[in-house]
């Protein structure tokens, strides 16, 4: 059995792809991956990208009177604005960021549900700290998407913030037969995500301290995707057979 799974151990197909040029397409490529797992026509997988500049609202906030607003923030900052079907409140994202997409059936796949984010946002915090980032698993004050099981990263001495801040967030959605754990993490130039989520949240007049939305290499000067996507692997390989990685 697996760290996430306890009643079958799933190989996992590693897919590194490059956006489309259509972020709305990459965000549903995640949602028809689930569907062909489910069905059988693809193995369990981890799906990983770096995404081009999107912002990913949640489905409560096309609700809120400030949704016209933020989307036209969202534009004015080059970011293309999309719906997502799974998570919570507004999320953004660009090259600087990975995507990670992870997919299994699941005979019972509700069963799992928050033993995934449990186990799955350590394993995160796991691989962010092979690099040499003090990642903790849980919620900070006035973060963006607030989330019980998000992980943050604390600053040392070489940092370039004095606080701590949001690096990974975490949702899931599961149909009858498969789950998909998908996760964001922000891992370089926090400036624009930054400036963005503060006029969009502000928009929406959500609250959330801009002071917490930061990347790891504000942790870690010179930290990068590729090195991410390494020790992010190197993890993955801990508690699971990885094909193609």
């Amino acid at each position: 059995m697996s760290l996430w799974n306890p009643d079958v151990d799933h190989r996992l197909n590693v897919r590194i792809e490059e956006p489309s040029g259509d972020p709305e397409a990459d965000l549903k490529a995640g949602i028809g991956l689930l569907t062909a797992v489910r069905d059988g026509d693809a193995p369990a997988a981890l799906r990983i990208y770096r995404p081009d500049p999107t912002l990913a609202f949640g489905q409560r906030d096309v609700r809120l009177d400030g949704y016209a607003l933020a989307v036209a923030r969202s534009l004015e900052h080059g970011f293309a604005p999309v719906v997502r079907k799974a998570g919570g409140r507004a999320a953004a994202y660009h090259r600087g960021t990975v995507i990670v997409d992870h997919v299994e059936p699941a005979a019972e796949a509700m069963m799992g549900h928050q033993h995934r984010f449990k186990v799955l946002g350590a394993l995160y915090a796991e691989a962010l700290r092979r690099g040499g980032i003090d990642a903790r698993v849980g919620e900070i004050a006035g973060e963006y998407c607030a989330g019980e099981y998000s992980v943050h990263g604390m600053p040392g001495t070489a940092s370039r913030t004095r606080n701590a801040v949001k690096l990974v967030g975490t949702a899931q959605r599961v149909v009858s037969g498969a789950w998909l754990f998908s996760s964001v993490f922000v891992i370089e130039d926090s400036s624009p995500i930054r400036a963005l989520l503060d006029d969009v949240y502000q928009a929406m007049e959500i609250p959330m301290d801009p002071a917490t939305v930061g990347a790891a290499d504000d942790l870690l000067p010179g930290y990068t995707t590729e090195r991410f996507i390494a020790d992010l692997l190197a993890e993955y390989a801990l508690h699971a057979e990885l094909v193609g990685a």
